[in-house]
């Protein structure tokens, strides 16, 4: 989702108390907040069906989904930064009075090309960097697509998959993520073919 940033530097307690009456969400970014907003039908669409697929699957089990309500806090020494994923998983929940996480294991986003550079580089680089995390998901917005970052024992690998039929194994939190119920319901337009997009292995 694009975002507005307001230019005045705040303090992380008053950002956090600010966004719990807040009726827009910001996010925040080395003292700097970015109002946030909204999203298509389309993005939302797919938002809500990763979460309720990966949701399911979690039910009754340690690990549980949060919706875009939740945000993650990324703990940089000098750069601080709360982000409003589309859908995290965490295993190690905080407090139930914290509204926020900081121990995520899968976080996935559904690019706005308004956003696209900030979700495949500085966002990107910022959830990568937290130790709990295992695997960062990009949901294309247009075609049933998406590029997958898993952590190995060398790094984070890069991995691509395209088409309704694709599959996105994530064993790190017994899972996995059916392209067909990402996209269910979601018309594209304009049409872009899939395999427009680099498919399966790593990189």
């Amino acid at each position: 989702m694009s975002k507005e940033a307001h230019r005045q530097p705040i303090s992380v307690e008053d950002y956090l108390e600010g966004e719990r009456i807040a009726r827009r969400k910001h996010e925040f970014i080395a003292g700097t907040v970015y109002a946030m907003a909204g999203a298509t039908t389309n993005h939302n669409r797919i938002a809500t069906n990763a979460t309720v697929s990966l949701g399911s699957q979690l039910r009754g089990k340690t690990c549980e989904a949060f919706n875009s309500g939740m945000k993650v806090c990324v703990r940089q020494q000098k750069d601080p930064r709360f982000y409003y994923p589309d859908l995290s998983v965490v295993c190690e929940p905080n407090p139930p009075t914290d509204t926020f996480q900081d121990r995520p294991r899968v976080i996935v986003e559904v690019i706005s090309e308004s956003t696209r550079r900030t979700d495949e580089s500085e966002k990107r680089d910022a959830y990568l960097s937290i130790d709990t995390l295992s695997v960062y998901v990009l949901l294309e917005p247009n075609m049933a697509a998406a590029v997958v970052y898993r952590r190995t024992d060398g790094g984070f690998d890069r991995e691509a998959y395209a088409g309704v039929d694709a599959l996105i194994p994530l064993p790190e939190i017994d899972c996995q993520l059916p392209l067909a119920e990402a996209y269910a319901n979601v018309t594209f337009d304009p049409i872009v073919e899939a395999d427009e997009i680099e498919t399966g292995g790593t990189t």
